[in-house]
């Protein structure tokens, strides 16, 4: 049998036996279609743990379009989130809209009791994020924050590294996440008209793609704030971005250690990627699934292993298996971890501190 049909059996397997017992399937509401990360639900494998019961989406044409590609029934289309939720009862909502509205869906959810999960980052700004928090607790939900590389095994094969001491204490971060930017790579009308909008994205870049280096950040340094930010933001393609940023540096330093972000519309590469150096070697995610490890050897020289690693179990292998282990119980997050709030909250307070450095170019302290 070939390798990946053996992984994917043995997943099913894994999701099987998770499910046995369980209760039905989530029923799950899609807030917005304009995000293209929808397409990661909407694309997703049967597997018999979540049912999309409905989504709440005004634009028709886009969600016919995503209805053809998908094979759903336009029934289960809404005009908004309202009308979806008191006709389709969802446990949990799904935000696949534009970043402010983040806020709204938790205002109309939380006090139905209805769990959230957003894509990153978790809000436009601090004051958002503050009210999202007082919801979810007031409220008792789950408000969990999606991003890519929280399913990377490399990122988390590095951290078991680290924390094991394979490279010695840490002392430098380094992670680049981005791409040529949504025009160059042809993100859809719908996705581009609120991604280049700095209110309704909170920023370019530095917003769309800051947020992953400080969420593997806080999660690195299990909670911790950044004493400082300093941060750097450019316009290189004011034809294609004129209203945001499209590459920014951002610079976090700790009591003892330093992490340099470069979110960039302006890789030639698509690339999210993180190195980590300690005392005695470095480790490198250099995707999502090739690690490579290097041990110091006298003044330049190195040991070098190389791994490819298989995909991680269910169900820490996609947001939405995670979204149902944290709503029906079998998994509680701890408030470092990549999705939860608390590590989201602080995501939030480092973009915003970098957002103010890059403008008054100076460097902001952050409040113990």
């Amino acid at each position: 049998m070939a390798q990946s049909a053996f992984f994917f059996l043995t997943c099913l397997f894994f999701a099987n036996t998770y499910l046995f017992g369980q209760s039905d399937p989530l029923k799950i509401g899609i807030a917005g279609l304009t995000h293209t990360h929808v397409h990661s639900i909407l694309g997703r494998e049967n597997i018999g743990d979540i049912k999309i019961v409905g989504i709440a989406e005004p634009n028709h044409e886009l969600a016919q379009k995503y209805a053809d590609q998908h094979g759903f029934s336009m029934d289960l289309v809404y005009n908004s989130l309202e009308e979806m939720i008191t006709a389709t009862q969802p446990e949990a909502v799904t935000a696949f809209g534009n970043i402010y509205d983040h806020l709204e869906v938790v205002q109309i959810c939380a006090p139905k009791g209805i769990h959230v999960m957003v894509e990153k980052p978790l809000a436009v700004n601090m004051q958002h994020a503050k009210k999202m928090k007082a919801l979810a607790e007031v409220h008792n939900i789950h408000l969990l924050t999606n991003y890519e590389t929280t399913w990377y095994p490399t990122n988390h094969r590095a951290k078991n590294l680290l924390d094991n001491g394979k490279i010695g204490a840490l002392r430098k971060v380094i992670v680049r996440d981005g791409h040529r930017g949504p025009v160059k790579i042809g993100v859809n009308e719908e996705f581009l008209e609120w991604l280049q909008d700095p209110v309704l994205n909170g920023g370019g870049a530095i917003t769309d793609f800051g947020c992953y280096g400080a969420n593997l950040m806080t999660w690195l340094l299990k909670g911790k704030k950044p004493n400082t930010v300093t941060a750097v933001t450019q316009q290189l393609q004011t034809e294609n971005n004129p209203k945001v940023d499209d590459d920014a540096v951002i610079i976090l330093t700790y009591d003892d250690c330093q992490g340099v972000l470069q979110p960039s519309w302006n890789w030639p590469i698509g690339r999210k990627d993180m190195e980590l150096y300690g005392l005695t070697g470095a480790i490198y995610s250099d995707n999502r699934n090739t690690l490579r490890v290097r041990i110091a050897e006298g003044y330049d020289g190195y040991e070098e292993e190389i791994t490819t690693l298989e995909e991680r179990p269910y169900p820490h292998n996609d947001p939405f298996s995670l979204l149902v282990a944290v709503v029906r119980g079998s998994i509680k997050l701890n408030p470092e971890d990549l999705t939860a709030l608390e590590n989201n909250l602080t995501v939030v307070e480092i973009l915003d501190a970098a957002r103010k450095s890059a403008k008054t170019g100076k460097t902001v302290k952050l409040k113990k």
